[in-house]
């Protein structure tokens, strides 16, 4: 099993419990592909680096977790055709 980070930056523009629903669905999907979730950051709203979708601001998410290395491609694949993601990054942790 190998740690890694999944960075989720959700549209600010829609209500409370529908970014909670879209980051439900991530941790959901993580446990599909049989991934243990660890740690759960919610940095809040921050301001982008740039304009995204007419978008200037978005919510944050970084969820650790451990899982095979065949899981984050899959999990990758679901979170690019989510609607209210604006970005998404997922990276190994070093084994330090």
């Amino acid at each position: 099993m190998n740690k890694y980070e999944l960075a989720v930056v959700v549209n600010a523009r829609i209500e409370e419990e529908e970014r909670a629903a879209v980051v439900d669905r991530c941790k959901a999907l993580i446990e599909r592909f049989g991934g243990t979730i660890t740690n759960v950051d919610d940095w809040g709203k921050k301001r982008l680096a740039y304009e995204i979708q007419k978008m200037k601001e978005g919510f944050y998410y970084f969820i650790q977790f451990d899982a095979e290395s065949s899981a984050p491609i899959e999990i990758e694949n679901r979170i690019r055709i989510m609607d209210n993601v604006i970005r998404f990054l997922c990276v190994r942790q070093d084994k330090s």
